[in-house]
């Protein structure tokens, strides 16, 4: 007995839970891969997409004051945070319920078939292992298919978490370096403008050499003036 006698002689509730289970194989597969593939662009351009839109939010922020500057900028850091973690685990609970019923799902087939095999068995009367073992083997394909369709989504469910792990680290470790580069910017930006020390030292020599200068003039004057009353 192979699939197709079992098929002919399965009954809707068997046929039913073939074709749910045959609807999520193909959504897990078809999840999984554009989940993986727009994961790993993202985790590539994480970086310099946040690193474009906090430099646009710096330009229009030129003549605010350093703490409404960091506030701003933490704020969209942020949300735009919040916006990457969310595209990234689109997806992922059609893989995880896959996951986690597509066995149940083939179990609760294999049971039914069973019941369904067992009936028929008692219906006709025959009760030999023939004509038990081949039904109950039968019936246990929907086990099969269950696993069959779970693994998969465990597999890519798994992927798509640690790709989408490496799409956090990115985003917060630029977020860091951009605050602390807005820090920096902040303060080199409060910082008072001082005179250079040399410049005032070489404003008081002159004026020392300058007083010193009239002071020996006047004294010349008198020296010379001084005979010519005698």
């Amino acid at each position: 007995m192979d699939f197709t006698t079992y098929w002919q002689y399965s009954d809707m509730v068997t046929r039913t839970l073939f074709f749910l289970l045959l609807v999520l194989s193909i959504a897990s597969w078809v999840t999984g891969i554009i989940r993986i593939l727009q994961s790993r662009k993202l985790a590539a351009s994480v970086a310099d997409d946040l690193s474009a839109q906090i430099h646009s939010k710096q330009v229009s922020l030129v003549e605010s004051d350093a703490a409404s500057r960091r506030l701003v900028i933490e704020q969209t850091l942020l949300k735009h945070i919040g916006r990457y973690r969310f595209a990234s685990e689109r997806g992922l609970p059609i893989l995880g319920t896959t996951a986690a019923i597509a066995p149940f799902i083939g179990l609760f087939g294999t049971v039914w078939g069973i019941f369904h095999a067992l009936h028929n068995i008692g219906v006709s009367g025959q009760a030999g292992l023939g004509q038990v073992a081949g039904p109950v083997g039968e019936a246990l394909i929907m086990t099969g298919l269950g696993i069959a369709v779970a693994i998969p989504a465990v597999v890519f469910y798994n992927l798509a978490i640690r790709i989408n792990r490496r799409v956090m680290y990115h985003a917060n470790d630029r977020a860091h370096d951009l605050l602390a580069q807005s820090s920096e910017l902040a303060a080199v930006q409060q910082a008072p403008i001082q005179k250079p020390a040399v410049q005032r030292d070489t404003t008081n020599q002159v004026t020392q050499l300058t007083k010193q200068s009239n002071a020996d003039k006047q004294a010349e004057h008198y020296h010379k003036s001084a005979p010519s009353q005698l």
